[in-house]
């Protein structure tokens, strides 16, 4: 890592350690520096979670074609096929690649054991037992480590994209890292940051997926697309004070029940397929469910029974599931577990192209940060995994710009004036600015979940939108981030968290905050423009698809919404 008194360079930054990070820098040519930004330790990502697979067309009786046609309907007319081939067609040498690598997926004999999960018509699914995504990334992180090329910042926290005073070219980002508030330089930076699940108040996605990349480039002048579409998952363990822990979709794919408090395979009435069904279809099917039959359905559930599946593929198939149901007291041997959806994948992000390039100069997006265009309004299950890998494998082919360096100069010249608040007014009530921020944060899922949840109608988005917008004032209004919102045109030199006052910790504490209310906005402001139900998002008042007005993606730049229509894919 290399150093001036303006910033630490390197020649790539990839900020964010989930599958889509850490494979990014490990296909990123080897004669580049590379700095990778984790907010926690290496191991430490909603990848890390993922149980069910990776999907991949290497069956016998598979094909590339049945593969992409499958993530075609399940995208509901919103895919970018040349994506979705790219991806489908890659499939297997990103899978090589990691049993290069060393990573033991399950095996029927010598060959790779494949499962079926809902909406594939073939068993396509790669699995190790159901932990696929901590065998994966485990496996990724030691060869990083191994890297010489590589420097890993752990617990690092990227505040803000920092730019040409232009604005037309990303420079690297503003970060605390290693106790120090500073410029990052870099030819590439790559948004890895995954998905913003905790924007809503049930979400199966970990503490750490707040939003950041995607509000980042969205402050930066990005463009986004696609926003208003979330996946809800439809099996979450739902338990007074357990957390919503993901029951993977392929208990279903092996033959688990979903049911009622009578027994009853409920979810044949909404669809012919039952369980099998697409997400979306499902976790509708089961809100509509407590909607008619619960009377606090906001709390309620149904049962998910594995008992229909042998005892013995269970304890082979799904030992994390066994473990944490037995931790909080269920023995899905005996019965059936407590579930309800919970929001689990954003299919909108950053618009990116078929080389994971972004709208603007110098900036890419890989995983779930972006809109690759291989999801469309639904995303085919276990496909996440493998868009992370076959997009991040695109970087091996990245060239910088050979001048790239000397952008850097008159972005720090042009910006040496001193901040308007000072260091000690930032943080002199502290604790005060740490209450708002905590109410924030308490309020703002709950408010998300009810207005943009699984259904949605215009009142409660409009209510919810307004609500948002004082919420982003006041958090505005507060010292500290008047000081540190301006701090990409003011970091001459890198500020120590002792000079600033705050520990590190509570400069992430209001950089979340503020990710999440910009998510938040962008989320739900774009819930409100697409005036049809369409994939993962349903409008009550606007229940069917409207191909002639809305068979188009959403595109936000700044505060600018439009619609661009696709072709049918």
């Amino acid at each position: 890592m290399s150093s001036s008194s303006h910033s630490y360079q390197f020649d790539v930054l990839v900020v964010g350690a989930g599958a889509a990070g850490l494979y990014t820098s490990l296909c990123l040519p080897s004669r580049f520096r590379v700095g990778l930004l984790t907010k926690d330790e290496l191991l430490t990502s909603a990848s890390e979670w993922a149980q069910g697979g990776i999907a991949a067309p290497m069956a016998a009786d598979d094909s590339p074609e049945l593969h992409i046609e499958d993530t075609l309907r399940a995208g509901a007319g919103l895919c970018d096929r040349q994506a979705v081939a790219l991806m489908v067609q890659q499939a297997p040498d990103c899978i090589r690649d990691l049993l290069s690598m060393g990573v033991l997926f399950d095996r029927h004999g010598a060959d790779l054991a494949m499962t079926l999960e809902a909406a594939h018509s073939r068993r396509r699914v790669l699995h190790a037992a159901d932990t696929t995504g901590r065998a994966v990334v485990s496996v990724l992180a030691e060869q990083v480590l191994q890297r010489s090329n590589i420097h890993v910042m752990s617990r690092s926290f990227a505040l803000d994209l920092w730019l040409t005073a232009a604005g037309d070219r990303c420079l690297g980002v503003v970060a605390m890292i290693e106790g120090q508030l500073c410029r990052l330089a870099a030819g590439a930076v790559v948004l890895a940051t995954g998905g913003g699940g905790q924007v809503f108040a049930q979400t199966t996605n970990p503490a750490l997926s707040t939003g950041d990349g995607v509000a980042m480039a969205w402050r930066g002048g990005a463009v986004l697309r696609d926003l208003e579409f979330v996946q809800f998952h439809p099996t979450a363990l739902t338990k007074p004070g357990a957390p919503r822990f993901l029951v993977s979709e392929a208990v279903r794919g092996e033959g688990a029940h979903l049911i009622d408090d009578h027994g009853r395979r409920f979810v044949f009435d909404y669809h012919p397929q039952g369980e099998l069904a697409p997400r979306d279809v499902v976790s509708r099917a089961i809100f509509s469910y407590l909607q008619s039959h619960h009377p606090d359905p906001a709390h309620g559930h149904v049962w998910l029974d594995l008992r229909p599946i042998a005892p013995e593929t269970i304890q082979r198939r799904f030992p994390n599931i066994v473990q944490v149901c037995r931790r909080w007291g269920i023995d899905v041997f005996q019965a059936p577990v407590p579930v309800a959806p919970a929001a689990h994948y954003w299919m909108g992000g950053v618009l990116t192209d078929l080389r994971s390039q972004t709208s603007m100069a110098g900036l890419y997006a890989v995983g779930e940060t972006s809109s690759t265009g291989v999801h469309g309004a639904n995303r085919l299950a276990s496909n996440s995994l493998l868009e992370c890998l076959v997009f991040g494998a695109q970087l091996k082919h990245l060239a910088l710009p050979e001048n790239w360096t000397a952008a850097i100069a008159p972005s720090v010249r042009a910006s040496e004036s001193s901040p308007d608040v000072s260091l000690s007014g930032a943080i002199a009530d502290w604790e005060s600015q740490y209450v708002t921020l905590q109410t924030i944060r308490q309020n703002l899922p709950p408010l998300v979940w009810q207005a943009a949840g699984i259904c949605r109608e215009k009142q409660l988005l409009e209510g919810a939108i307004a609500q948002i917008q004082e919420w982003r004032l006041k958090f505005s209004d507060l010292p500290l981030s008047q000081l540190l919102s301006r701090c990409p045109l003011h970091l001459e030199t890198p500020i120590s968290s002792d000079k600033l006052g705050l520990d590190p910790s509570q400069v992430r504490a209001w950089g979340e905050t503020r990710n999440l209310l910009d998510v938040a906005y962008l989320l739900v402001k774009s819930a409100a423009f697409r005036t049809e139900s369409r994939g993962g998002h349903y409008r009550s008042d606007y229940p069917h698809p409207n191909d002639r007005d809305w068979q188009a993606h959403t595109l936000v730049q700044s505060e600018r919404w439009w619609k661009l229509p696709v072709e049918s894919p």
